[in-house]
């Protein structure tokens, strides 16, 4: 059975961004781009809320191509462009949307469906908001 992991850059007080959004405290360096990498590597989907999804569907899909890219952008903008994506939205529908789906309700079931298929692990970037309800379900595998 495919693992529901956990993916999440919180702060010791238990904070995933500032005020405005801002992830500028986070440490962003070679070391944590290949242990991305190695998470990356294990994972054949993401997993994500509305807004994260947005913010990732905004940069990832053009970030390996632009002539200025890092290892890392071109990398995790191969995996991203190849990966199936959950978005849990209840605002959203999955019309239109290329090897995606949309969870609205029937969370459990429909995650528990998704993880009884054949594949790799299930990766939750981000999405603090679409985390609790995965949390309280007692869905996420590991951290």
């Amino acid at each position: 059975m495919r693992k529901l992991i956990f993916f999440m850059h919180p702060s010791l007080d238990g904070f995933v961004a500032g005020l405005n959004g801002e992830m500028n405290w986070i440490n962003i360096d070679e070391t944590m781009f290949d242990f991305v990498a190695t998470m990356t590597d294990k994972a054949d989907t993401a997993l994500y809320g509305r807004v994260t999804y947005d913010m990732m569907q905004s940069y990832w899909p053009t970030a390996g191509d632009k002539p200025d890219a890092s290892k890392h952008d071109k990398e995790h903008s191969a995996w991203y462009n190849k990966v199936s994506k959950i978005i849990l939205s209840k605002t959203m529908n999955d019309k239109g949307l290329v090897n995606t789906t949309v969870i609205a309700d029937q969370l459990t079931e429909n995650i528990n469906k998704i993880k009884k298929q054949d594949g790799k692990d299930i990766l939750i970037f981000g999405s603090p908001s679409a985390s609790h309800p995965l949390l309280s379900e007692g869905l996420v595998d590991e951290f």
